[in-house]
């Protein structure tokens, strides 16, 4: 109502109030129809102000399996989720725990992509995320092509390709970033690891910062034997393929071995659009509107069932 109100006060005034009031319809007609998300505003509620929710309610599940080992580490990546009441229902008061088991069942298998990128997210929700409270139905990302990264970003984000709010990188140096974007803040966070981790061959690490430990495997003994196997084009040892798993187990439970900040980088970034970093050739022309978080806000009722 008061929306409608404050319209209503733009056209009653004179002609000057009138042109304003075109130019600001203009303007945000005009940010629709690009679909490039680039306009910073408030958030969609404060916590403890005017939403309540509890967190740490859930408990996260820390036990190591055979598919997911890393758990148990002290810095194993755990995410309080906000969800909705089931379809087109309102906010829980509530978050659920997730940890990279979770990831781990969505994806398929466990690998060190999925931790990866499960660690660029967690630092990049901790700038958008301030309270804690990480709600799908405000975000969007952008990752590379691998299924272990994308399928991290889509699960942990509620982003899909379907709905326009989940894409790839335009271009292929950022093969194992990922950005995560805040809908209600119009806030931005590029995420990825730092120079030291990194073990794909041939491919930048894309923000200045570099590790101050020492891994206990060697990232150039890692890349030698991902170039072996990759030109062996499918003849490679059963060695190689038993030692590259062994290279990658070991080295993710030794990151997770310490503060996430210590291995990997995230920034701000500035007057973000969208369009500026998709690739438009592997995204939907006309996306699906999302409809099942639509009524999230909804009021409750005045007075019991009872009494209506």
């Amino acid at each position: 109502m008061q929306d409608v109100c404050s319209i209503k006060a733009v056209f009653s005034g004179n002609e000057k109030g009138i042109v304003r009031g075109v130019i600001l319809l203009v303007i945000f007609v005009a940010g629709l129809l690009a679909g490039s998300p680039s306009w910073a505003g408030e958030p969609t509620y404060r916590q403890g102000v005017d939403i309540f929710i509890e967190t740490g309610v859930d408990q996260p599940d820390r036990i190591p399996t055979w598919y997911a080992p890393m758990v148990a580490k002290p810095y194993s990546p755990v995410f309080e989720i906000l969800a909705t009441r089931g379809t087109q229902g309102r906010y829980y008061p509530y978050t659920f725990a997730v940890t990279m088991k979770d990831i781990v069942k969505f994806h398929g298998h466990d690998c060190e992509g999925l931790s990866h990128a499960a660690a660029c997210a967690k630092l990049a929700f901790d700038i958008l995320f301030p309270d804690g409270i990480i709600d799908r139905s405000l975000l969007w990302g952008i990752s590379g092509t691998s299924p272990c990264w994308s399928d991290a970003v889509a699960f942990l984000t509620g982003a899909r390709i379907q709905y326009g709010n989940l894409g790839f990188f335009r271009d292929r140096k950022y093969g194992h970033a990922i950005i995560l974007y805040r809908q209600d803040t119009g806030v931005a966070v590029l995420a990825t690891w730092k120079k030291g981790i990194n073990n794909i061959p041939d491919e930048p690490v894309v923000l200045p910062g570099s590790i101050t430990w020492r891994p206990q495997t060697s990232m150039e003994e890692m890349m030698n034997l991902k170039r072996a196997v990759k030109k062996a084009d499918g003849k490679q040892t059963p060695y190689q393929v038993d030692q590259m798993r062994y290279y990658q187990w070991r080295h993710v439970n030794d990151i997770f071995s310490r503060p996430l900040e210590e291995s990997y980088q995230a920034k701000v970034l500035d007057n973000f659009k969208w369009t500026d970093w998709v690739d438009g050739k592997k995204s939907i022309p006309n996306p699906h509107e999302r409809s099942d978080t639509r009524l999230k806000n909804d009021f409750y009722r005045k007075r019991p069932v009872s009494l209506e």
